[in-house]
Order: structure tokens, then sequence, then C-alpha cells
């Protein structure tokens, strides 16, 4: 007999740790959403996402710093992943875009965009790290 949810806890986790790709969903000022593709890294019970500073999705959480990040498998809607959230702007470049587990889930996607982990943050502006602390996390 299989245990559905401590299956359905270790997919979750893999997929939280190995996919590349999350839609990070913000509120703009006049109250429609705003979702985006973004990379990011789950540090323990947090994640950390990369942008440039002018963003929308910084211009966003300066007014509410509630988001949701999703998944899903993007074949057919299914596997999905939902975490709500709430969103602190850390200090520009007060995390590294060279922080070693970052470099090791993007570097072959940062090589191939012909930038490297260093000018990442610098010559191509993606200094605003972004910290998303959970308030619930739904799988199915």
């Amino acid at each position: 007999m299989s245990d559905a949810p401590t299956e359905r806890h270790a997919r979750v986790s893999e997929r939280l740790r190995s996919d590349l790709i999350v839609w990070f969903i913000t509120t703009r000022p006049d109250g429609r959403p705003h979702t985006v593709p973004v990379w990011f890294l789950r540090e323990d019970d947090t994640y950390l996402v990369f942008t440039r500073p002018g963003s929308q999705k910084v211009r966003n959480l300066r007014q509410n710093p509630n988001v949701l990040l999703a998944l899903d498998d993007t074949k057919g809607g299914g596997d999905v992943i939902i975490i709500e959230g709430t969103a602190t702007l850390l200090d520009e470049g007060s995390v590294p875009t060279t922080l070693p587990a970052y470099v090791e889930k993007y570097g072959e996607e940062i090589a191939n965009l012909g930038w490297t982990p260093e000018n990442m943050g610098t010559t191509h502006g993606y200094s605003q790290p972004i910290r998303v602390t959970p308030t619930r996390t739904i799988g199915w």
C-alpha cells in the first residue's frame, strides 16, 4: 500500500528543486495580475529570484508583497503546484548571481545566453534579488 501524501510531498519537493521555470504572479497597483516566467532557486523554506530593478514585478511588489508561484507540467496542465507567499525585495546586489547553488542549477542556461554568472547581475542587470517566503503550498 502506498503512502499517497508522502509520495505527493516527495514529488512536489523534487519539482521545486529541479524545475527551471516558475510562473511569478504579482498584482499591479490597479489590481490587475502580472504573470511572468522566472528562474528560481529553492533555499530551505524560501525561494530566490533575480530580476532587473526596474521591472514591473518590482514595481508591483513595492505596492503589494503578496505573490503566487505556480508550476505545471506545461504539457497538459497537470501536476500543478501553487505556492502562496510574501516577497521581500532584498538590497540590490546583496545576493550574488554567482551563488553556487544558483550557478549549479542555471549555469548551462546562463552560458546558452552567452552570459556568465558574474555579468548576469552586472552587465545584464539582474541585480535585484527577491526572497519569497511561502505561507501555503498546494500540490496535486
